[in-house]
């Protein structure tokens, strides 16, 4: 009875937050069905004219040179390229090796549509084609979906070639490639992968958390981790321990009061509660020892507690004789 009463109210809940994310009408992609012949290496090679060309250190007119002698060895195949701004819109949560996976699946497609004849399809995505040479089990969807359609269309009579080419130096097919240009409003299936989902998903969430936590202006923690992150374990059990206590500003000193049922510890100097602020940037009691230790007299919490801890952190608190009370 209870959990009837309970699930409504979870699952408008879960709705509102898809709704927020962008995901309420988004669409998981399956992984495709495709019968694949184990005897045959389903893999596609690509040409590389450019390899041997470091691209920061090579002009812009010897890829154009390499390119023009590329397209004299190849000018029986059409050439097919795939920009780097698609003409098709993709779900928001759809990563950018997705978006460029799907360029070449689009451009297969659009290929399939025109007679048998010989292709090459340019792109300047060297990780999709490197991903379609060494296909395994854990690779993308869609690039079993790439193979598949490249395999029908060979049988069909096809000749198709992959070829990359660098960005932004000058390499343009809009004049020699009409092919690309046929279609480009056409709408493409909007599903999305899962490992595209859960990274969106973590980043959406991560977000949200980290607004909440500038929105914090009242935390005292947030001077001390400003930034929402993983911060690393000191390899020492027992530093580490200290420190989490520091950077939370709970110690046995400045807070064995609440489980006593005694008064806070005062600073007879400053005639304030002791904490580990205090101690470490405002008591004047202590300028000598942290110009000393720090090489400054006004230092933040975030750079004595944050990512990295001062190496002379603890040995401070040694000379104040603070440390045994943390």
């Amino acid at each position: 009875m209870l959990d009837h009463l309970w699930s409504p109210r979870f699952l408008r809940r879960a709705a509102g937050f898809l709704y927020n994310i962008n995901l309420d009408t988004a669409q998981i992609l399956p992984n495709p069905v495709i019968l694949l012949t184990p005897w045959i290496p389903h893999v596609l090679k690509f040409l590389n004219p450019f390899e041997n060309y470091d691209k920061t250190i090579t002009a812009s007119d010897i890829y154009l040179q390499l390119f023009a002698h590329h397209r004299e060895l190849y000018q029986h195949f059409i050439p097919v390229f795939i920009n780097s701004t698609l003409s098709f819109q993709l779900h928001p949560s759809c990563s950018i090796f997705t978006a460029e996976i799907r360029a070449i699946l689009h451009s297969l497609s659009e290929i399939s549509n025109y007679p048998a004849d010989n292709y090459i399809i340019y792109s300047d995505s060297l990780s999709v084609l490197q991903a379609l040479s060494s296909l395994h089990r854990h690779s993308h969807p869609l690039a079993f979906s790439i193979l598949d359609l490249h395999d029908r269309l060979v049988c069909k009579g096809f000749s198709i070639l992959l070829c990359w080419v660098p960005s932004h130096v000058g390499i343009s097919g809009n004049e020699i490639a009409d092919i690309a240009a046929k279609n480009a409003s056409a709408v493409l299936d909007n599903s999305t992968p899962l490992q595209d989902f859960k990274r969106y998903i973590n980043l959406a969430l991560h977000s949200r958390w980290e607004n909440h936590w500038n929105s914090q202006s009242m935390n005292k923690l947030r001077s001390t981790k400003p930034v929402v992150e993983t911060w690393p374990t000191l390899t020492n059990r027992k530093a580490d321990t200290i420190i989490t206590r520091l950077r939370v500003g709970h110690t046995r000193y400045t807070h064995r009061h609440l489980l006593m049922g005694e008064q806070a510890p005062m600073c007879t100097q400053c005639n304030c509660i002791m904490s580990v602020l205090h101690i470490l940037s405002e008591c004047p009691n202590f300028n000598s020892l942290r110009l000393r230790y720090f090489q400054t007299s006004s230092i933040s919490l975030t750079d004595l507690l944050g990512k990295t801890p001062h190496v002379h952190l603890l040995p401070f608190f040694k000379s104040i004789g603070f440390y045994p009370l943390i």
